[in-house]
């Protein structure tokens, strides 16, 4: 991920920035409550969670929080073909990142596989 380029007012609060994910621009602001744009922090969380696939996702994580994110969950193989981890970033959005491991895992392997992780505790 790379910053395209950001607006800033001049009370340092950011208006528009653009994120470069490849083939992905994600535009993001701060918090403008007169304009009732409020993160999740004003919320008291966030509802939303903002799913990124990418080549290599413990790279992006690591950067990502090194950028000033926090580590919600590490980077780990899932059962549905995908290795994940999820960085809340510093306005409070969390941001699920990962990459495929296994190429198109059939819905009903999924549904097996799934079943098997909620009977097995």
């Amino acid at each position: 991920m790379k910053e395209k380029f950001r607006l800033v007012e001049p009370s340092g609060r950011i208006g528009h920035a653009e994120l470069d994910f490849g083939s992905v621009t994600v535009m993001v602001s701060e918090e403008y409550p007169e304009a009732k744009i409020l993160g999740p922090a004003s919320l008291g969380g966030t509802s939303v969670g903002i799913d990124l696939h990418v080549d290599d996702c413990d790279a992006v994580i690591a950067r990502m929080v090194a950028k000033g994110g926090t580590l919600i969950r590490p980077a780990a193989d899932h059962f549905y073909g995908e290795r994940s981890g999820t960085v809340r970033d510093p306005f409070g959005h969390e941001w699920l990142v990962g990459h495929s491991i296994e190429k198109d895992v059939a819905p009903e392997e999924m549904q097996r596989r799934y079943t098997e992780l909620m009977t097995s505790g």
